[in-house]
């Protein structure tokens, strides 16, 4: 059964690579043979180097804007002139916008949301992964054609992909209603499309050997004022949010040979929270 999750010589592309998922993501498939390719905006070689030293695999990293379809194309390039083959991509990188206060609006707050950040965190989030899936998944599915050697593709939507956020959870006291903090249009609005981006390619791709599918995490505690997390651990049956290395099991059984018939589902992972 250890063969199913077997990763050994697999390459993955990992954007958002930099982050705190990014990186958990990342060491699981090296955990397991695997070679991490984590991209993103920023630098990313300090953890490639820790990866590569941990577990013994050639994990490396680059810095790519995936909003730049020619240097998405590049990232392809130099991926293919270094290991010859492609096997996982993981769409992973998304903004995650600083609720903020400015004079008398928070711009948090749909009335207030600037259409120059609606732009930006969809073109991470959505444009970002549609990209990355034309030109990774394009190949992957030629690969097959040519050698029969399949592909995955991950999406990483959220628990705010399948129930809207309840802002109830983020107001402050003694704040106006009209500077209350809320989550983000666009964190909702791309998880979601992340969603039907995975339907829509898990279908178009079902007889070209690239498997399509999506988790939807629920919130992962990371240092955040004890007060906001109460109230969310309130909403979930668990009763506690989640460790960031709590996702590494889905990941590896949607990337791996585990879930070989799996195609286009939306796998939630959120305590419960979607089941009350």
């Amino acid at each position: 059964m250890t063969d199913l999750f077997d990763l050994i010589g697999r390459v993955a592309v990992i954007t958002g690579g930099a982050g705190l998922l990014g990186v958990k993501h990342a060491e699981v498939i090296a955990a397991h043979g695997g070679i991490p390719v984590l991209v993103d905006i920023v630098s990313a070689c300090a953890a490639a180097l820790d990866l590569a030293d941990r577990y013994h695999v050639p994990a490396c990293a680059y810095q790519t804007d995936i909003t730049d379809p020619a240097a998405v194309r590049s990232l392809l390039d130099n991926v293919l002139a270094r290991f010859n083959r492609l096997d996982i991509l993981i769409n992973n990188a998304a903004n995650n916008p600083k609720v903020e206060k400015t004079g008398t609006e928070n711009f948090s707050r749909f009335e207030n949301f600037p259409l120059e950040q609606w732009l930006a965190d969809l073109s991470v989030g959505l444009t970002g992964a549609y990209l990355c899936s034309q030109v990774f998944g394009s190949y992957m599915a030629r690969q097959f054609q040519q050698c029969g050697r399949r592909g995955v593709i991950l999406n990483i939507a959220s628990d705010l992909a399948v129930i809207a956020p309840d802002q109830r959870i983020y107001r402050q006291p003694d704040v106006p209603d009209h500077l209350q903090p809320v989550k983000p249009v666009t964190y909702s609005v791309v998880k979601t499309g992340l969603v039907g981006l995975t339907r829509y390619l898990a279908t178009y791709w079902a007889d070209s050997g690239v498997r399509v599918n999506a988790i939807s995490p629920g919130g992962i505690y990371n240092g955040q004022p004890e007060a906001f997390v109460q109230k969310l651990a309130n909403l979930i049956p668990m009763g506690r949010m989640a460790h960031a290395d709590e996702y590494q099991g889905a990941v590896l059984f949607l990337v791996s040979d585990a879930s070989s018939y799996m195609m286009g589902h939306n796998l939630v992972i959120d305590g419960g929270r979607t089941a009350w």
